[in-house]
């Protein structure tokens, strides 16, 4: 059974809460709290069979455990004011290997302004992170999935493929030029969440919906023109020149590599046509990538004058199917 399927059996055996402001399936959970405000929750977990790549030490995992559920926030708008870490681990470990876990979650919180305030311990058969995160904002601030307009620009806040192309070198050790490699491998050991660029592009509403890309661009697209019930033509791939360069230079599929690699950590956001310029000044990484269009569901590449619809596929737990 699939990630996405377990997530819609247990979604459906829950009461709703009345008034919810942001509905089950968004990047966050929220409550009003009053005063037009919300507090904005995220939890994530990391368990080291399936989430760690061949390589990656402890201080790098904890880190990049952290890193994940910041992504999610900052696809909010939100700034994190305390984190929560439970941990599962074995019962056979090195006290520096105690240290390295508990380095990286410290290094991860300050990076991002935040701090550790508490959280709970146990043995387990395999190194399990579970991090919840929280914050509070207006609600007139919250940027959501559910509110792309048709005519809005499509952008993502930085190019795409390094990560999926160091974890092809991790599983196949293929042969790469030292600084690509270095620069690859990088990416997936040493993500970066975009937080300053999603508190940005909220404090000066400047976006109608946005999505992080953890699991991959075509699918957080998919996921947004679901929410949103919209549909997207995509006119430029935004992957990594060099990227794009090795793939053509060794056959692989540059479109895979973009859409497809998942451990990306960019946003992917919509917005009226006439801020675009605006954003551009603030946050100078933008890519304009495509538009948002009233096909519902339908997610279509414009790719050398011929079209191609993308699959709705990603990163899933559960599954051998990336």
């Amino acid at each position: 059974m699939t990630e996405r399927k377990i997530i819609d059996i247990i979604v459906n055996l829950q009461d709703k809460m009345k008034n919810n402001p942001l509905p089950f399936g968004d990047d966050v959970a929220a409550i009003r709290i009053g005063r037009g405000q919300l507090a904005v929750m995220k939890c994530d977990m990391l368990v080291a069979k399936t989430d760690i790549p061949k390589g990656m030490n402890p201080w790098q995992t904890s880190r990049k455990a952290v890193v994940s559920v910041i992504s999610d926030l900052a696809a909010k708008g939100v700034q994190p004011m305390g984190i929560l870490i439970s941990l599962g681990m074995p019962g056979k470990i090195s006290e520096n290997y105690v240290r390295q876990i508990g380095g990286g979650i410290n290094a991860a919180a300050r990076e991002y302004a935040t701090h550790v305030i508490g959280g709970d311990t146990n043995e387990s058969t395999d190194l399990t992170i579970d991090v919840s995160a929280f914050g509070i904002c207006k609600e007139r601030e919250l940027i959501r999935r559910d509110t792309a307009k048709v005519g809005d620009i499509v952008m993502v806040t930085g190019a795409f493929g390094l990560p999926a192309l160091g974890l092809k070198i991790i599983k196949k050790n293929m042969e790469i030029s030292k600084k690509l490699k270095e620069k690859a491998i990088k990416a997936v050991f040493m993500p970066k969440a975009r937080l300053s660029e999603g508190l940005t592009l909220a404090k000066n509403h400047l976006i109608n919906s946005s999505i992080d890309s953890s699991d991959g661009l075509a699918w957080s697209l998919y996921e947004l023109s679901k929410s949103s019930n919209v549909g997207f033509q995509i006119n430029k791939i935004p992957i990594h020149r060099e990227v794009r360069e090795f793939a053509m230079e060794n056959n692989l599929d540059p479109i895979e590599l973009a859409f497809y690699g998942g451990e990306e950590y960019e946003l992917v956001i919509t917005q009226k046509p006439a801020l675009y310029e605006k954003s551009k000044k603030k946050i100078r990484t933008l890519i304009p990538i495509g538009h948002v269009t009233e096909n519902s569901g339908k997610i279509i590449l414009k790719f050398k004058n011929k079209y191609r619809d993308i699959e709705p596929r990603g990163y899933e737990h559960h599954s051998n199917n990336i």
